[in-house]
Order: structure tokens, then C-alpha cells, then sequence
């Protein structure tokens, strides 16, 4: 074989095999600063056998990869895409992230690979900036772009995507929409997006949601931390797990360095966010999560503390005294009708449910039908719009049993609160954080709509008179595609205090199965 047909059967090799081609052609720069070759570790090599496989049996890529922190995948992805466009005639590479320092650490990345890539298999550079790195005899590149406008990537042609922490970008539902349309739907094509989580029901859960329930192209790639080779230290000769650290080494079969390196991880992160260093606290297990349930349900800004109702749904209480039903009626465009009855600590004690109908009069038949089987001392009602009619139809159904409230109307405490909505959310959330322990149902949407209201500019917030404001829900709806139906149903049940207001007569009834909704 001669040297001419050596170095084209080198070309082909690295060209059709990136195991081959990254820690040949491809320099990263480590913590020390130090340039080394790619080698993928234990989370990239995963990541990459789902990738070809799925390029491999559908001709494309579209995958969502759910991570701990720091476990080198935008590395992986800006390695691959390199890679691709670098041998592909056409291609173009645009790469979206939340932040403009994550846009300009993800370029810099590229710029490494492009500068320290062999002259062998290094594409002929055109324009290139802080932005943009060009391959003109290939009709190729590659650009970054930070998600701010919610119209970024919608006037590109894009044959490769990658989209970085998808979960903190201000407006990701409306950027995957125009970023879908902007890929190109051709052979080869990849649509990559990776994130640590950021909450339950917001734009990031809900692809992986149905990517995982298989309703969309998307395949969903989850990466414990235990699978990063650098999160392993050695322990003292005297250390050994104990109480929930051993059972935790044992249910996800870790060895000694690696469960000593979460149970230090853990206490640093406890003594800054809170928790207890003998079991791993909310905070651990947001930012190194070791499943996709615990990743969402333990992470986001929200006005209601994850962990708080993460701790609800696995108590078990009794519930004791009346049962009050909320029930916060839909107003269209997608919104259901969300029921739910508390009675004591235990919340959603007999229904937790969401009635999709547009027909008023079957709704307040339903509503009938739940409050008489579960023998309601009281159905609160909010009349804000809609429900104004369903108030006035079980009025004649089931009499004063039927509890108007009006979410914008002034509150019980107006020095505290805004209104009666912002009120009722705060005493919810005082109610869940009660550690004297409390019951909810074990239910992910329900957990959704409890912390869909978030904190900061433009979401719940402290007015110039001291008064909580709770998130709108247009804003909240505006954000997550959806209104947290269930949510302002549990908080309709914090309405009234059905304890204080019942005579003794009247529990005594009730507490012998009395019916409280007339005949």
C-alpha cells in the first residue's frame, strides 16, 4: 500500500469512526489547564452508543440528555458536531445555551478542537469571531447564540443543533418550536438538547416527559453522577457508610471512594442550602441526581420548596376531621377543571383529579356527584370568570355547602398579602412545610402545579407596601404552556377553617356520616 493510500484509508477511519477520531484529532484543556486528548469517559462513551444507534436505525439524532453537574457532555457534543461538519459538505452546526459566558466557554471549546486539530483533517478556515467559525470549501460552520429573544435560531438552516441547559432558558418552549422548524428534516441531520433540571413543569420537563413516555422523536438519555469517573475520593481507613449512606452505597451499588465522595459532596452543600449531612439533602440530589425523578423533583426556584413537597408525598397520614373540596374551574385554551379535598394533613385524601370539559352543566354534575361520595363539608369554589356559573349552579345543586371565592378579591390580611390567591398559596406552603409532617398524593402533576409559581422578577414577589404577590397565572401559563389547575385547587381548601366555623352539633353529624350536601 502506498503512502497516498495510507493516509486516505487514515482519512475514511477517522472520518466514519469519532471513538477513532476524538483522541486523534481532538485536544481538550483540563481544570489545570493543560491540553490533553479527547478520551471519553464512562457518561460520554453512553451517550455516544445511543447516539450511533439511533442515527444508525432512524438516520438522524434527536435526543434529550438528562445530567448531574459538570459530567462533560457539552464537551461530547461539541467534539461530535466538530467532528461531523468538518467531513460533511453542507453542514451547519448552531449551538444555543442559557448564558453568554456558557455560549463563550462552549466556543472556545470548538476554537480548541479547530486549532490543535491535524493539518491531516483540518477544514480551511473563512470568517471567524466570537460567533462564528466558518468552512468555506465545505459550505460548512459552526455558531453560537445565547437564548435571550425568544426569536433566536428561527431565521437559521440548521443541519446539526445543540442545546445547552435548556432548563434555564427564559423562553424554551418558544425556541424549540422555532428551532424544529429551522432543522432541516434530511438524512444525518442530529437535535442534541442536555440540561440539569430546573423544576417540575416547565418547558425542559415536559420534553423529557413524553420523550420518556415515547410521544415524541426524542429518545431520553439520563446519566447518573456515580457515572463520572472524577467523582470518587478516598476515604479515611477509619470511615465506613452508615444508616441512609449505606443504604444508599447499596441501592446504586457504588463502591467506598465513590459513596465517601457524595457523603462530602453532601455536607458541603448542606451546610449552604440546608439539610442533614447523614442522609443526602435536597440540594445533593438536584445538582448530582442518581435518577431522572429525583433530578426534577428536588431542583427549581420555586415559591413552594421541592423538597417540601417531595417530603409530603412520602409521609403517611391519617386524615381526621371535615373534608373540604376545591375546586378551581377552566377557563379554555387548554386549562382543566382541577378537584382535590383536604381534610386535616392529608391533602387529595379521596380525589385529586382534572375534568376536561367545556360543558358547564356536566361539570357541576360531577362536582355533585365527588362532593356527595366523599360526603364534602364544604366545595370552595373560585368565581374569578367561569366559575361564577358553576358557583351558581351548584348553589341550586347542593345549597351552602357551595363556598365562593374569588382570587383577586382583598385578602383576610391585606397588610400581608395582595389578595386572596396570594394568601391561600402562602398558607398552603406553610402547611407543607410544617414538619410535623403532612400527606399528599405521590402524584407528578400534582407536584408540577404545587411549584409552578416561582420566585423573582416578574413571578411571586414582595410589592412596595411588604404585600406577597403570587405569580400570575397567565404568567405562569405563559411559561409552562398550562395553568397549575391542581395547584389552585389545593389551595381553595386553605379558604376557610371548617373547624372554627362548624358548630358541635353540626360535627357531630358530620363525624357520624351525616349528610352535609341535603338530600
Amino acid at each position: 500500500m502506498s503512502g497516498q493510500e495510507r493516509e486516505l484509508e487514515l482519512r475514511r477511519s477517522l472520518r466514519d469512526d469519532f471513538l477513532a477520531y476524538a483522541p486523534t484529532c481532538l485536544m481538550i484543556r483540563t481544570k489545570a489547564g493543560a491540553l490533553v486528548p479527547f478520551t471519553l469517559n464512562k457518561a460520554q462513551q453512553h451517550v455516544h452508543e445511543r447516539l450511533e444507534q439511533q442515527r444508525k436505525e432512524k438516520g438522524y439524532v434527536r435526543a434529550l440528555i438528562l445530567k448531574g453537574r459538570q459530567m462533560g457532555i457539552s464537551t461530547y457534543v461539541s467534539g461530535r458536531f466538530y467532528w461531523r461538519i468538518s467531513h460533511t459538505f453542507g453542514f451547519r452546526a448552531f449551538i444555543l445555551t442559557h448564558l453568554d459566558t456558557a455560549s463563550a466557554n462552549l466556543f472556545d471549546i470548538a476554537k480548541t478542537y479547530h486549532n490543535n486539530c491535524p493539518k491531516l483533517v483540518q477544514p480551511a478556515t473563512g470568517s471567524a469571531n466570537a460567533k462564528e467559525l466558518s468552512f468555506p470549501a465545505l459550505n460548512s460552520g459552526y455558531k453560537v447564540a445565547t437564548a435571550g429573544s425568544a426569536e433566536v435560531g428561527r431565521s437559521e438552516t440548521i443541519q446539526m443543533f445543540h442545546a445547552s441547559e435548556v432548563g434555564f432558558w427564559p423562553h424554551a418552549d418558544r425556541h424549540a418550536a422555532g428551532i424544529e422548524q429551522a432543522i432541516a428534516e434530511a438524512e444525518g441531520t442530529e437535535d442534541i438538547r442536555e440540561s440539569t433540571a430546573n423544576g417540575i413543569g416547565n418547558a425542559w420537563h415536559s420534553m423529557w416527559q413524553r420523550a420518556e413516555r415515547g410521544e415524541s422523536e426524542f429518545i431520553a438519555i439520563f446519566l447518573p453522577w456515580f457515572w463520572h469517573d472524577e467523582y470518587r475520593k478516598t476515604p479515611p481507613e477509619d470511615w465506613k457508610p452508615e444508616g441512609a449512606w449505606a443504604e444508599y452505597q447499596s441501592l446504586y451499588d457504588l463502591d467506598v471512594e465513590q459513596v465517601y465522595w457524595a457523603f462530602v459532596k453532601n455536607r458541603q452543600l448542606a451546610a449552604v442550602a440546608g439539610g442533614s449531612p447523614d442522609e443526602p439533602c435536597p440540594k445533593f440530589k438536584q445538582e448530582y441526581p442518581a435518577t431522572a425523578a429525583e433530578a426534577f423533583q428536588t431542583s427549581g426556584d420555586s415559591f413552594i420548596e421541592p423538597e417540601d413537597v417531595m417530603r409530603a408525598r412520602k409521609n403517611i397520614t391519617a386524615g381526621y376531621g371535615p373534608v373540604v373540596l376545591g375546586v378551581d374551574p377552566a377557563r379554555g385554551g387548554g386549562d382543566q377543571t382541577g378537584l382535590i379535598d383536604r381534610q386535616g394533613r392529608k391533602l387529595g385524601s379521596h380525589i385529586c383529579k382534572l375534568i376536561n370539559s367545556g360543558d358547564l352543566m356536566a361539570t357541576a354534575a360531577e362536582v355533585q356527584r365527588i362532593a356527595k361520595e366523599i360526603n364534602a363539608a364544604k366545595v370552595v369554589i373560585d368565581t374569578t370568570g367561569l366559575g361564577a356559573g358553576l358557583y351558581d349552579r351548584l348553589r341550586e345543586l347542593i345549597g351552602s355547602t357551595v363556598e365562593a371565592v374569588n382570587f383577586g378579591e382583598k385578602a383576610f390580611e391585606p397588610d400581608r398579602y395582595r389578595n386572596r390567591r396570594a394568601e391561600m398559596w402562602d398558607k398552603m406552603r406553610e402547611w407543607l412545610g410544617d414538619k410535623a409532617g403532612v400527606d399528599i398524593p405521590d402524584d407528578d402533576s400534582l407536584h408540577k402545579d404545587l411549584c409552578a409559581p416561582t420566585r423573582g422578577p416578574g413571578a411571586t414577589h414582595f410589592d412596595s407596601s411588604s404585600r406577597l404577590v403570587l405569580e400570575p397565572k397567565d404568567k405562569i401559563k405563559e411559561r409552562l404552556g398550562s395553568s397549575p389547575d391542581l395547584g389552585d385547587a389545593s389551595a381553595l381548601t386553605f379558604a376557610i377553617e371548617l373547624s372554627d366555623e362548624m358548630e358541635s352539633s353540626d360535627w357531630d353529624s358530620y363525624a357520624s356520616g351525616g349528610n352535609w350536601l341535603g338530600a
